[in-house]
């Protein structure tokens, strides 16, 4: 019998998927109750935090109003044991125009879910 606690890549793909359809419900279906996620802007050195399903939702209901045509696309999956990664090309239109970047998000699973979602992204000048 297969382990349910196993992330792979077709786990992401759907995480992915979810984002893209701007879901937050599916999105959290997916992440652990305690689950943290740290943006790729923020006032801090690693961005912002937001911990627990209440607090992750509010920052990415937030952020699908700051971006409400944000697409992630052209994921690349990469997953070790209980990490992983994912490497994607962002699009979006924000308040100083359009945007277009890669970056990547750094996973930590656990229970056959995402725990920590930790999000980087290159910062074009220019």
């Amino acid at each position: 019998m297969a382990d349910q606690n196993i992330v792979n890549e077709a786990f992401l793909d759907a995480f992915a998927e979810a984002w893209n359809r701007h879901d937050p419900d599916a999105i959290l279906a997916m992440m652990t109750e305690d689950c943290a996620f740290l943006p790729a802007t923020g006032p801090n050195a690693d961005g912002a935090r937001f911990e627990g399903q209440t607090d992750v939702r509010a920052a990415i209901e937030t952020f699908f109003q700051n971006f409400p045509d944000a697409s992630w696309n052209a994921p690349r999956h990469f997953i070790q044991g209980n990490r992983g990664v994912t490497e994607w090309l962002f699009k979006a239109t924000g308040p100083n125009g359009k945007i277009e970047t890669y970056g990547c998000d750094l996973f930590v699973f656990r229970d056959g879910k995402i725990a920590v979602k930790d999000s980087y992204r290159k910062n074009r000048v220019g």
